[in-house]
């Protein structure tokens, strides 16, 4: 019988792909939407409605994935966005989306599924973070807090689940070539305006994250990734995939603070 996984935010960019490779691959794959009208598919790819901002909608997809399956082997945390905004700026319905969806989503969906892992004495967690899961960027406060809030529940859930032989993992994504810059960036008014008083940092940075995802690579490490964790017992705790992470992430535990920030200024010219 194959691996039951559900993937939150799987209908564009890494989530769709990771969600197809999966199927592609022998798993019986539940790509979540936010589309209530969505159609649940046939063959080893189903779709099913999951809004993690609606714990509703969270309880009722994966009672349907046990009634159809009686288990759910592998959850993918990977629904998120990212708020382009200064922390000063910041509205706050702007802030609570952000962490709505990128932290308390996660949060839900990981407790509904944890109940039948438990159960099973099985299972798999893979939570889609980030390399600003680890470091600071400017007009990014808002997504990085909601990173490192990632991380942090990773580390602490793994001491929870292991005497259930749950495992749980995070995948610190760099930047790929998908919509995010139109899909998944929710951009603040004020500090994309001529009037914000940040302007001169916003028309510096923002063509760099700009252009570094627009031009950025396919998105298949991540979907090679979340395979490889699934897979692999002894997978690390924490993967970093794309340039951006491979490159920082170790940087950060080898630097001091100090130098850290340093490089990092250096790098994007701030």
């Amino acid at each position: 019988m194959s691996k039951v996984v559900l993937i939150t935010g799987a209908t564009s960019g890494m989530g769709e792909l990771s969600a197809k490779f999966l199927a592609d691959n022998g798993y019986t794959v539940y790509a979540g939407s936010r589309d209530e009208n969505v159609k649940v598919g046939g063959g080893n790819l189903k779709h099913v409605y999951i809004d993690v901002t609606k714990t509703q909608s969270i309880k009722d997809a994966i009672a349907s994935i046990i009634k159809n399956e009686g288990k759910i082997d592998v959850l993918v945390n990977n629904a998120g966005y990212g708020l382009l905004a200064t922390l000063e700026e910041g509205t706050d319905e702007e802030i609570f989306n952000q962490f709505d969806v990128n932290v308390f989503g996660l949060i839900k969906t990981t407790r509904e599924v944890l109940l039948y892992m438990r159960e099973a004495k099985s299972g798999v967690i893979i939570n889609i973070s980030s390399f600003l899961g680890k470091m600071g960027l400017p007009l990014l406060s808002h997504y990085n807090a909601s990173k490192y809030a990632v991380e942090g529940i990773v580390d602490s859930l793994r001491f929870e689940t292991l005497p259930f032989g749950i495992r749980v993992h995070s995948i610190q994504s760099g930047l790929f070539g998908t919509n995010f810059v139109k899909k998944g960036l929710v951009a603040n008014a004020q500090t994309t305006s001529q009037n914000s008083p940040y302007k001169d940092l916003v028309a510096h940075f923002v063509p760099i994250v700009a252009k570094a995802i627009n031009e950025g690579p396919n998105p298949q490490p991540i979907a090679d990734a979340i395979k490889l964790i699934i897979e692999d017992e002894n997978a690390p705790i924490s993967v970093p995939v794309g340039a951006e992470a491979v490159a920082f992430v170790p940087l950060r535990k080898e630097l001091s603070d100090k130098e850290f920030e340093q490089k990092i200024k250096d790098t994007f010219g701030i």
